[in-house]
């Protein structure tokens, strides 16, 4: 594998990257491969990723920071321990 350094992060931005990784559960160095490949258009998109909100009224709607919390967590459960596939 390669390694990239990137030059010229400031403090603000250092910051917003470590926050961000932290909402996904994710290293930095993890959240950003992931925003560089879906830049890229390496990784792949969701193909059936059509929003309903016709029984909203119903049952209410997750704001995007709590959609963001909630994700996380599912994400976080579906990473595979290695050690225990040996």
């Amino acid at each position: 594998m390669k390694t990239l350094s990137v030059r010229g992060v400031d403090e603000e931005l250092a910051c917003l990257i470590k926050a961000a990784a932290a909402v996904e559960h994710k290293s930095v160095n993890a959240f950003v491969l992931d925003v560089l490949k879906r830049e890229v258009g390496v990784q792949k998109s969701k193909r059936f990723a059509r929003n309903w909100h016709d029984l909203d009224s119903l049952f209410g709607r997750w704001s995007d920071q709590e959609y963001a919390v909630i994700q996380g967590k599912i994400d976080a459960e579906r990473q595979i321990d290695e050690e225990l596939w040996k």
